[in-house]
């Protein structure tokens, strides 16, 4: 079963758009929204079965171009 996680982005000023974009060519998310608060985006997505999550996220988002911080929320039961 896969592992859902729901990743808070923020971005460097004026760079949202940009990430957003680079997130999108990835094509490795569900949803992505741009937000208000302390984070620019929210993005969901699921990581494959048998892989780290703190590996993946690492291997496949951290190297857009943009990022400044992350804040990720690990999920366990849908309701």
């Amino acid at each position: 079963m896969t592992t859902c996680v729901f990743v808070q982005i923020r971005c460097r000023p004026g760079t949202t758009y940009k990430v957003a974009d680079g997130i999108a060519q990835k094509e490795i998310h569900s949803e992505l929204y741009s937000t208000s608060g302390e984070h620019d985006l929210l993005m969901k997505l699921y990581i494959p079965d048998g892989e780290d999550v703190g590996k993946y996220l690492n291997d496949h988002l951290m190297d857009v171009e943009g990022i400044e911080r992350t804040l990720t929320t690990l999920t366990f039961k849908a309701f």
